[in-house]
């Protein structure tokens, strides 16, 4: 990984969208900085195309399209893309899989999320599950005390064998049925919401992160970008981000948002 310093302003002045993960990238300790959310709005105003990848659930994501600077949000890892059609005042929501079968799988993961809750001493479903539509989040971190690895290896172990895709965050491990991830659905976003193909335009974004489920987005974008505490995974990641910032968390985000700022201007 180089420093964000080596990203040069003329590679940034060119920049028309930003994608970025929430937890421990937009937010530091659980919080959501108001330089933070300040930074996402300076974007936002410039006519930076702004839209969180996150593994957060279908409720917090509802809030995110309609209350915050942002373009739209993917969520749940990519099961899902919400925006606001301001024009129409309604919260527009694309799901890959549809109501039925999400209703299928949902039955499936409260089962498997038991037997994990048995296995695996000390975790617990993340107190955001009862907002989920198509996955299953285990905390580990969070909200109960940290977790060892091996305990963490468990529950991806556990996923796995049930024939999940289970994909590992700075908090929780989540689970669910299918081949998608983060990036499955923000091409999908581009080409429905924009017209874009993103793989003949992915030069012209960049995606923030932090963590293991951010690998396949980091592995596609060329300015993909790290904030600091990335380097605490930099082991389970399989491809880690071009470039790294100096700040932790939210305070990375914020020095991306200023040199994008900066070289625009």
């Amino acid at each position: 990984m180089l420093p964000l310093t080596d990203l040069s302003d003329a590679a940034l002045a060119g920049v028309k969208g930003v994608f970025t993960d929430i937890d421990d990238t937009l937010t530091t300790e659980g919080k959501l900085p108001a330089a933070t959310y300040s930074a996402l709005e300076a974007l936002h105003d410039s006519g930076v195309a702004v839209v969180p990848i996150t593994g957060r659930p279908a409720g917090w994501c509802d809030h995110i399209a309609r209350m915050w600077p942002v373009d739209a949000v993917v969520g749940e890892n990519g099961a899902f893309y919400f925006y606001y059609d301001k024009p129409a005042r309604k919260l527009r929501q694309r799901f890959l899989a549809d109501a039925p079968a999400r209703a299928h799988n949902a039955r499936r993961l409260a089962e498997i999320a038991q037997e994990i809750l048995a296995e695996v001493p000390g975790c617990a479903l993340a107190s955001d599950q009862f907002c989920r539509v198509a996955d299953v989040a285990i905390d580990f971190c969070e909200d109960v005390p940290p977790l060892p690895r091996e305990s963490v290896e468990r529950i991806v172990e556990l996923m796995t064998r049930a024939g999940m895709t289970a994909k590992v965050s700075s908090i929780h491990v989540n689970g669910w049925f299918g081949e998608y991830d983060k990036l499955t659905m923000t091409r999908i976003l581009m080409r429905e919401r924009y017209g874009i193909d993103l793989d003949a335009a992915r030069g012209d974004y960049i995606f923030v992160g932090d963590s293991p489920n951010d690998a396949p987005m980091f592995r596609y974008f060329p300015k993909s970008i790290g904030v600091a505490n990335v380097r605490e995974f930099i082991g389970d990641i399989e491809h880690p981000p071009a470039y790294v910032t100096q700040g932790r968390c939210g305070d990375g985000f914020v020095e991306v948002a200023r040199r994008l700022l900066a070289a625009r201007h």
